[in-house]
């Protein structure tokens, strides 16, 4: 099968282009052909730059015959695009209709429904633009503080909502969880037209049932944001004498580094490898996310290492980890039953191997490349057939 990869990257990587990658290279390895056809907003560099992508944001004219041109030259069974924002836009999905090229788009994220692409503001949920309209979202100027950053990404989303973009021009969309695909269904998105796949990462054991441990501390993996819920870690963390590594950067990194816990060791930035060296050797991971993230590779990370994971009783996450069996759930806002929830496995290290050994289990039985591809494929083909 020949598909065209589409991605827009962000200036600083992030779990979306993990996931092009991966599935990018899983095809391949299985006799695929892929095209790519990519931009990078490290190109947006002047300010003329800036006013370009601006407008361009809600249809851009030039990216749609671009993506024409490669449809032409290539003619692909299938395009699959991951991210569009900001420069392909919408028009890469206009493109393929107008070539009558099936087209299948991955929902990493809420920006089509939300315009803080989060489904959060001010550090709460926020369900307003699927219950109503994102207009709501340009007076809390919820995109960087900008008024009009905020305003065109709102007439993005109210523009394709009346256009009826997502029900006209795309064939297919893939939902990571099933909690996912039910926002978007009531967000008013054809509910047929959503499927469920989940990500995966290799297994960096190679089929080993179980996996040995050195323990002795939690560990947290992550964008230092608000979002991710690293202000609510710390403040946990308070009251729990048992180390804590944390691995990541972000805006929010000055919390971490001034901290004075003498429990929590900042390990900055790392790469893969390391990464999931550190994750197969911790008790537990913990992901103290306050937004409803749409999946979070890092769990099938910890799953893969053999590794229980702490997650919020909130959207996706309590789907994906199974209370008292993969890991444990705590309140997402309260940083006492966070706390509380930490002490409990500190205090029962034996349980959380237990959890550990199911959520092995787990991903040999759900996230592997294996499984993930025939779930990947079987879209592909039902897409084609259905165009």
């Amino acid at each position: 099968m020949k598909i065209l990869f589409v991605h827009n990257f962000y200036q600083i990587a992030g779990g979306e282009d993990a996931v092009y990658k991966n599935e990018m290279d899983l095809l391949k390895e299985n006799g695929n052909e892929v095209i790519e056809y990519t931009v990078d907003n490290a190109s947006i560099n002047s300010l003329w730059d800036k006013v370009c992508v601006m407008f361009g944001t809600l249809f851009s004219f030039s990216q749609y015959h671009k993506v024409k041109r490669v449809l032409q030259n290539s003619s692909p069974d299938v395009v699959h695009v991951h991210n569009y924002f900001p420069l392909i836009s919408p028009s890469v999905f206009y493109a393929c209709k107008k070539m009558n090229i099936p087209v299948v788009h991955t929902l990493h994220n809420y920006r089509a429904v939300c315009p803080s692409a989060l489904l959060m503001h001010d550090g709460k949920i926020c369900e307003k633009s699927i219950k109503h309209s994102g207009w709501w979202a340009v007076k809390k100027k919820v995109y960087r503080g900008s008024l009009i950053g905020s305003f065109i990404l709102t007439c993005m989303v109210e523009l394709h909502k009346r256009l009826g973009t997502w029900q006209k021009q795309v064939n297919c969309f893939i939902a990571l969880t099933q909690f996912s695909k039910d926002m978007y269904i009531e967000a008013g998105w054809p509910e047929h037209k959503i499927s469920i796949k989940p990500n995966f990462i290799e297994d960096p054991f190679n089929g080993e049932s179980t996996i040995s441990k050195q323990g002795g501390y939690g560990i947290f993996v992550g964008r230092l944001s608000e979002e991710k819920g690293i202000d609510n870690l710390l403040h946990a963390w308070n009251t729990i004498e048992y180390p804590l590594k944390v691995i990541g950067d972000g805006p929010l990194k000055h919390l971490v580094e001034k901290s004075n816990n003498p429990y929590i060791e900042y390990l900055g930035l790392k790469d893969k490898c390391d990464v999931i060296n550190y994750i197969k050797n911790a008790d537990f991971l913990i992901m103290p996310s306050i937004w409803y993230e749409t999946f979070g590779m890092v769990i099938i990370e910890a799953f893969a290492c053999q590794t229980a994971v702490i997650v919020p009783k909130l959207g996706s996450l309590q789907t994906i980890v199974s209370d008292e069996l993969t890991g444990v759930h705590f309140d997402p806002f309260n940083y006492i039953d966070l706390s509380e929830k930490i002490n409990y496995l500190v205090e029962n290290i034996s349980l959380a191997q237990v959890m550990g050994a199911n959520a092995r289990s787990e991903y040999l039985s759900n996230y592997t490349p294996e499984i993930n591809y025939k779930e990947l494929f079987d879209v592909y083909q039902n897409t084609i057939k259905g165009n």
